[in-house]
């Protein structure tokens, strides 16, 4: 393995949960009075933490959103997990693998630590991750595209950056990646390849990872 911690993305790398949250953004968005489509929310803030929802919302239109936007957002969002929310096909095998071949790995995401578990549990990926391997937006302040979440996750991992490898979906983590020092490999399930450049590589399906990381 030339890499000495894998760091994930979560939403749309282990769990398939972009089509999910972000169909209910543009909806609630929409009804707010700030229209969205499903397609404007991909662009704007996949990837993102939800400071960015507010402040382009803010940036774009000169009016701050509800204070219990967030509160009322997470609560869609997560009675839609509990119904709906599945596993990235081959992302568990891709950690099974990591993990026989004693390969530290991660998942350092956008979404809050609730979200991340409310997610992991609904997608069967509880086991795959204990807390110490959790690492949040939450933790650091700043989001994506800053490294901040990156490097803070090296950091708790005890790994030069130089020695990781992030797996990202969407440009703003490839930026941070980028930032960050580390190599990134982009995940073209659902962001097109051209909007990830900058990533050392880009695959199209799970199966293809673990020959890239090797």
């Amino acid at each position: 393995m030339r890499y000495d911690l894998v760091i994930f993305d979560n939403d749309g790398v282990l769990v398939d949960s972009e089509p999910i949250s972000n169909k209910l953004l543009a909806a609630y968005l929409t009804e707010l009075g700030h229209p969205t489509s499903y397609e404007d929310s991909l662009r704007d803030y996949m990837g993102a933490a939800m400071h960015r929802v507010h402040d382009l919302v803010l940036e774009r239109t000169g009016q701050c959103l509800p204070e219990d936007f967030d509160e009322v957002f997470h609560a869609r969002v997560f009675a839609a997990f509990e119904r709906e929310l599945g596993a990235v096909a081959g992302a568990v095998e891709v950690l099974e693998k990591l993990a026989a071949d004693g390969v530290a790995y991660c998942v350092a995401s956008s979404g809050s630590h609730e979200r991340i578990r409310v997610g992991h549990r609904a997608a069967g990926l509880e086991g795959c991750f204990e807390d110490a391997r959790i690492f949040s937006s939450q933790d650091v302040g700043r989001g994506k595209p800053a490294p901040d979440l990156f490097l803070y996750a090296a950091g708790r991992m005890g790994v030069r950056p130089e020695r990781c490898v992030v797996v990202e979906d969407s440009p703003l983590g490839v930026r941070a990646a980028v930032a960050a020092g580390m190599d990134v490999y982009g995940f073209t399930a659902m962001t097109p390849a051209e909007r990830l450049a900058g990533a050392t590589g880009l695959f199209g399906s799970m199966q293809e990872l673990p020959a890239l990381l090797s």
